[in-house]
């Protein structure tokens, strides 16, 4: 049989829009097919049509927009969009004013390609047709339609490989993909174990599940989803990270390695819009063989180079019904066009032919009616996946139904009624669904059915009872809500979290009990597993700081009443209860109980002590960042120039001026890790700016660690003084913030890079509140000097010519003011005495 291929109407534009995963393809096809009077899209997924139809819904109303796919038909009277999935999308696009069909190189797959290939010869819009795909498909669009406009999309965001991980070390917001339902429910055990647990998503989930399952994820009730290979076409999910538990699978023929294409249509799933993915593999994945990509493969996969696709797959899409002979030789015969390859033998063409050759059946297709009757029977759907012999004896049974007529609305409702039962485990419950969604497809047919509205309204609500249910068993036996609960508190900052200690002791994080205080030691919860406990206690440990200083807090109010630290003591109502005294370093201070309460025994002396020091560990935490220095001035690691550098960084109580840091000694390969500790190594300061807030300021004067004159607000600017509050530098009669000052530096130094002379835009530092001389005076000890804004030429009138600035590097070997120069007294001083 010849097949012509027919241009599309002169007043309709032919558009293909190819690329990888996350280039916006879909959501340009939703934006055009608003922008017209009328339109269609076909989708490869009922999942993904419903998506689309919520999001069209919303924008132009429900009586506009239509829902038609082989299980759900919702079409308003005076629908004008139409979102379905390919099979049921209006062959020749309908009169719409606008069509496209999206993942158009599914035109190339064994089963469902001759659909697709149609939809792509024939389906146009008057105005617009757009087809969406991988780049694959340029060389037989071309092809096929030599003048069509071909637009290829760049991908938002990049891919890249980061090799095998294994589960316990997967990184969160992880996607694991796997080719089967065994290891689907293997993997997601394991997360369960591991993590906390998982979303389930299988392409035989029903819709309405498989939302629930991936709210589950988009949430973050759960950090992991696992899911089959449906996972690539078109699910739009938050994921990071792809993690592939194989690399092949059976596709219906024989199991094969997955070609590059296919590897990168699941992993592109990783970084969506701007933000960047990763993929890998499963190390130590279900089945125990290593897996890895090759070389090539990573490479095409980041670069997204792939081989072209040669053929398409056809199918005779309007056979002759005179005769079951000639139906099959219509459905068999091969096309004569190079670009076009005879499609492989689709389920729905083996049942035909099996079915055909038994008598009885053979002898009811007496006429082009029954004949077309019968082949649309044997195009329903194998929703079971029970494969072809099986799938027969349905399809026999269902056309002994239909020969003469309609099926009658009480049996249809007892099949319904017989599966609408919610009891079971996972894989009964998937069953049900499987035959609710062929009886929901049967009652959709317009004449298979008596009372099909009402029979379709029932198949639905019994689906969506069914996948309730099974959301239900999929989440408690793949979700431990403690474990989730902790391993998502475990990534994140403790202060964030929910974590109460009940008036029995009990210690909950999001309201889950993890164990109970005994005085001031945790205890496991006994009724944990042991793959629970480790997991416990380093939740605990990583909240119990907060949670001791709860109790201390409550012991101390009630022996000691409220207290306050001043002048390195701790106080209640203006007296002394304990002394800070030098202990290992700024931030642990040792406690010295006023002499008063020295008279009370031993045990209640270390049980007061124990709480005042928790007391006091928790009002600290404003310090951390001064504890991390004094850490790292500890670790042998460092090297001892920097060690010295943060030695004589924490006794400046976090700043100090440049010239006095010693950093001609340190390495510049050390110069990363101060900082990730928080240091800036400014033009003329090194400072932490975390301490450079009101709050640790405010608390190292109330330790006596710090004896310079303390300015609580830490505003940018302040005015000058004989003695300067801590992390402030002069300018002029003024005093800046060290930050501040260096953000002004910085923009000189942006504005230097265009040339020897250039322009210092002065809005920022007047916005900070400095003055035009204090400003030129702070720039000057930097290097920058001005030559003065330019007066215009007589009888001209207007602003003077902005200054022209030059730059020379300032000598920081010179001395230092004697009042900047001067160190804090203090617990400062004492820093080497209480380091040894």
């Amino acid at each position: 049989m010849r097949i012509i291929v027919t241009a599309a109407p002169s007043e309709s534009r032919l558009r293909a829009v190819l690329g990888p995963t996350n280039t916006g393809k879909t959501h340009l096809a939703i934006e055009r097919l608003c922008g017209h009077s009328s339109g269609a899209i076909g989708f490869p997924l009922r999942l993904l049509a419903r998506e689309v139809y919520d999001r069209v819904r919303a924008l132009k109303g429900d009586a506009s927009v239509a829902l038609i796919t082989g299980e759900e038909r919702i079409e308003p009277k005076d629908a004008r969009y139409f979102l379905c999935t390919a099979e049921a999308m209006p062959r020749t696009g309908g009169d719409l004013a606008f069509v496209a069909l999206d993942e158009a190189q599914l035109a190339a797959d064994r089963e469902r390609g001759h659909i697709f290939t149609d939809r792509l010869l024939h389906a146009r819009g008057r105005e617009e047709t757009m087809l969406l795909g991988a780049g694959t498909l340029a060389p037989v669009i071309r092809a096929l339609f030599p003048k069509v406009a071909i637009e290829e999309r760049p991908r938002f965001s990049t891919l890249r490989h980061i090799g095998a991980r294994k589960l316990s070390r997967l990184p969160p917001r992880s996607a694991v993909v796997a080719f089967s339902a065994e290891q689907v429910y293997q993997v997601a055990e394991m997360l369960k174990r591991f993590r906390g647990g998982a979303a389930v998503v299988m392409g035989a989930l029903s819709p309405a599940t498989r939302n629930r399952q991936v709210e589950l994820f988009q949430s973050g009730e759960v950090d992991y989803i696992v899911a089959t290979d449906a996972i690539g076409m078109g699910l739009n999910l938050d994921v990071a990270h792809i993690a592939f538990a194989g690399l092949s699978k059976f596709d219906g023929i024989r199991q094969r390695r997955l070609i590059p294409a296919e590897m990168a249509q699941i992993a592109g799933r990783a970084g969506r819009h701007h933000q960047d993915g990763t993929f890998g593999t499963l190390g130590g994945s279900p089945g125990g063989d290593a897996l890895s990509f090759t070389d090539e493969e990573v490479y095409a996969i980041e670069n997204h180079r792939f081989a072209p696709l040669t053929r398409l797959f056809w199918r005779e899409a309007e056979p002759r019904l005179d005769s079951l002979a000639t139906l099959l030789a219509d459905l068999e015969a091969r096309p004569d066009d190079p670009v076009l390859a005879p499609a492989p033998e689709a389920i729905d063409l083996t049942v035909l032919r099996r079915l055909g050759e038994e008598p009885d059946i053979a002898a009811t297709l007496t006429g082009a009616g029954q004949v077309r009757r019968f082949w649309e029977v044997c195009q329903l759907p194998d929703f079971r996946q029970q494969g072809a012999e099986m799938h027969a004896r349905f399809v026999a049974r269902l056309w002994h139904d239909l020969r003469a007529g309609q099926i009658g609305s009480d049996f249809v409702a007892g099949r319904i009624a017989e599966l609408d039962r919610t009891e079971g485990d996972i894989d009964t419950l998937q069953g049900r669904i499987a035959a609710i969604r062929s009886w929901a497809y049967i009652c959709q047919r317009p004449d298979w059915v008596l009372a099909r509205d009402e029979m379709a309204a029932r198949a639905r609500a019994a689906e969506a009872r069914l996948s309730d249910a099974l959301h239900q068993k999929l989440t408690e036996r793949f979700v431990n809500r403690r474990t989730a609960v902790l391993m998502r508190a475990l990534g994140k900052d403790p202060g964030l979290l929910r974590v109460t200690l009940g008036e029995d002791g009990r210690v909950l994080v999001e309201d889950h009990a993890i164990g109970h205080l005994e005085g001031f030691r945790f205890v496991v919860d006994p009724a944990a597993g042991s793959s629970d406990r480790r997991m416990l206690l380093a939740a605990a440990e990583r909240h119990l700081p907060q949670l001791l200083a709860e109790r201390a807090r409550a012991l101390v109010r009630e022996e000691l009443g409220e207290l306050t630290l001043e002048a390195g003591e701790i106080r209640r109502d203006g007296r002394a209860v304990a002394k800070l005294e030098p202990g290992r370093s700024v931030t642990r201070p040792r406690l010295a109980l006023a002499a008063e309460l020295r008279a009370m025994g031993k045990a209640e002396q270390a049980r007061l002590s124990e709480a005042l020091g928790l007391w006091l560990e928790a009002e600290l935490a404003p310090l951390a960042p001064l504890r991390a220095l004094e850490e790292a001035a500890q670790d042998p690691q460092s090297g001892s120039e920097v060690r010295a550098l943060l030695l004589t960084l924490a006794a400046g109580g976090g700043a100090i001026a440049r010239e006095a840091a010693g950093l001609s000694h340190v390495p510049k390969d050390k110069r990363p890790l101060l900082r990730r500790l928080g240091v800036t190594i400014g033009a003329l300061d090194v400072f932490a700016p975390a301490l450079l807030k009101p709050a640790p300021r405010r608390l190292l004067a109330a330790i006596g660690a710090d004896s310079r004159p303390l300015f609580e607000p830490m505003a940018p600017v302040i005015a000058g003084a004989d003695r300067l509050p801590a992390g402030y530098r002069r300018a002029g009669g003024q005093a800046i913030r060290l930050d501040m000052a260096e953000r002004l530096f910085r923009a000189a130094h942006e504005a230097r890079a265009k040339g020897p002379r250039f322009r210092v835009d002065a809005a920022l530092a007047t916005s900070m509140g400095l003055s035009a001389d204090s400003f030129t005076r702070l720039m000057r000890d930097a290097g920058f000097r001005s030559d003065g804004a330019r007066a215009l030429p007589a009888g001209a009138f207007g602003p003077p010519a902005p200054a022209r600035w030059s730059w020379k590097p300032p000598r920081l070997d010179r001395p230092v003011e004697a009042a900047d120069r001067q160190p804090p007294k203090g617990a400062f001083a004492a820093l080497a005495g209480w380091n040894a």
